[in-house]
């Protein structure tokens, strides 16, 4: 490996027992691209630190050399101030390191403790008793509500957290980290994870928890980490920093948090959904007589847990989810009304409705990743042109109206969409929705893993259209940012409306009692 100037300082840092990890000049490549230069990165015993970065800063990577999926190429690695190696994940637990991404690796028809075992091979034979027994043991220490003996496909999406992290403890991990553990909870699922995050923190557990949400770094962690195009930046106390600071260090620049909401302007019923039920294809009620307006010049926000039918309720709009009953009707401005139940997507552009969908598959259902973004702005126009020659420039106008605008970063418009960064990606993809100029607009899930300053180049894109006009539908996960951002929210709770809001009247609390079905008093409806 290569020696430095400071070769002395990096390979012996010292048997210092305050730290638990300690990183230095860690650096990965694949191929030509830099995931990672040169990182260091301190993780004391007993805190909780916050990794930040935005999209494509190389916080993922870095993670996962410290849980064996990836090994560093320069660099060293200390764990209680002694150098190792990690190869795999079996190396990472040995030496006390437990990594929960943000897709689960569970086996639905297996008992929480039967998943907590799997992949124990240490050739004895297991006591499912002492296992759901030492399960048991471990949710009551921490503060986890846990059943060793439910089958995870009766688990809500907390409670398969839940189990994942007691796997880890379970096989040892003094060290945890935290992949977006918040993305898919309630406000008060959060609040119990952070209950049990600080109680690991005084028993001595080292957690490092990498999210996008700049008020829970602020609620939960000790210090912060901010890394830039795959180096490291700096690291502050939590206490001696804000999330405009924060937001600076990871951007490079100054830039602002502040979300615009102006007030709906003549506000006229643009899309009209009664009674709305959808059943997939194994019977099972996705949508359960769902009913609401979407008006022109207005966000209307939908909230609700995981798998609450919000994915349902758009494809089901854009002619890609099967209805089984209810209506759809369409209200453009100065003509007749349509219903759009029965249509595919092509039967209702070819009826002139101006109605753009952002999906939440942005590769699968939105974009062709192969092609670059000039081809993907043909697929909104090639059936336009009734020659034998595709007509490129009104696309590559488009494409190159974007780029700018958008300040999508790409070496050209030519250059496949999916070896773009996943905020890149969405830019284009949004970009190319909006020139549509759609009478609707919905989105799903549209800032989704992305950083803070392309998640609010996103929030002033649908400001800007909904002061033209359009009724936008945003699906999304953050209830601080509904919050701010919609008009009105519906909130979903297994397939069905459990309260209309209005957001300027509301709480996040109030809301997330909605998404459980539980409802305060006094909670503002409309």
């Amino acid at each position: 490996m290569k020696t430095t100037d400071s070769a002395v300082q990096i390979k012996n840092p010292g048997q210092n027992q305050i730290y638990a990890i300690q990183m230095r000049e860690i650096t990965k490549t694949f191929g030509s691209v830099v995931a990672n230069k040169k990182v260091m990165l301190d993780l004391k015993k007993g805190e909780i630190l916050s990794l930040l970065g935005e999209n494509g800063s190389g916080k993922t990577t870095l993670m996962n050399m410290l849980s064996g999926i990836y090994h560093p190429d320069e660099g060293y690695i200390f764990i209680n101030g002694k150098e190792v190696s990690i190869q795999s994940p079996r190396d990472a637990y040995k030496y006390g390191i437990g990594m929960i991404h943000q897709h689960f690796t569970l086996v639905d028809v297996f008992t929480a403790a039967e998943n907590v075992i799997l992949g124990l091979n240490d050739g004895s034979k297991f006591d499912r008793k002492e296992v759901s027994r030492k399960v048991s043991e471990i949710a009551s220490r921490y503060g986890f509500e846990i059943d060793p003996e439910k089958k995870i496909y009766e688990m809500s999406v907390s409670q398969k957290q839940t189990l994942e992290i007691i796997k880890a403890l379970y096989r040892g991990a003094d060290i945890l980290i935290l992949d977006e553990p918040t993305a898919v909870l309630t406000p008060q699922e959060t609040d119990k994870l952070f209950a049990v995050m600080r109680n690991m923190k005084k028993d001595g557990k080292s957690i490092i928890i990498i999210t996008h949400k700049l008020n829970e770094v602020m609620e939960i962690s000790d210090r912060v980490a901010v890394l830039r195009k795959g180096e490291y930046i700096g690291c502050v106390d939590t206490s001696e920093t804000s999330p405009q600071a924060l937001t600076d260090m990871m951007v490079g620049r100054a830039t602002t948090l502040d979300i615009d909401r102006p007030d709906p302007v003549d506000p006229e019923p643009r899309l009209v959904i009664e009674g709305l039920t959808c059943i997939d294809h194994e019977g099972v009620k996705r949508l359960d007589n769902v009913s609401f307006t979407a008006n022109s010049g207005e966000i209307l926000g939908i909230a609700g847990i995981a798998g609450s039918g919000q994915k349902e309720l758009l494809e089901a709009i854009a002619g890609l989810y099967p209805v089984s009953k209810g209506t759809i009707t369409y209200k453009p401005k100065d003509k007749s009304e349509m219903s759009l139940v029965g249509m595919d997507p092509l039967l209702i552009k070819k009826s002139g409705i101006a109605m753009s969908f952002v999906p939440e598959d942005r590769l699968g259902m939105g974009l062709v990743g192969s092609m670059g973004m000039t081809g993907n702005m043909m697929l909104r126009s090639w059936r336009k042109n009734r020659g034998f020659f595709v007509n490129r420039k009104d696309p590559n106008q488009l494409a190159n109206q974007i780029l700018k605008n958008l300040e999508v970063v790409t070496p050209s418009t030519e250059f496949p969409v999916r070896r773009l960064s996943g905020g890149n990606v969405q830019k284009v993809l949004v970009g190319r929705e909006i020139a549509s100029a759609p009478a609707v607009l919905m989105t799903a899930y549209a800032v989704r893993g992305l950083d803070i300053n392309t998640s609010y180049t996103i929030y002033n894109l649908l400001t800007e259209q909904k002061t033209k006009g359009v009724a936008v539908i945003y699906v999304g996960e953050d209830l601080d940012v509904l919050l701010a951002l919609c008009d009105r929210l519906i909130v979903l709770c297994g397939g069905q409306v459990s309260g209309v809001v209005d957001c300027r009247n509301i709480t996040k609390e109030e809301v997330g009692l909605l998404m459980t079905k539980y409802r305060k008093e006094g909670a503002s409806h409309d």
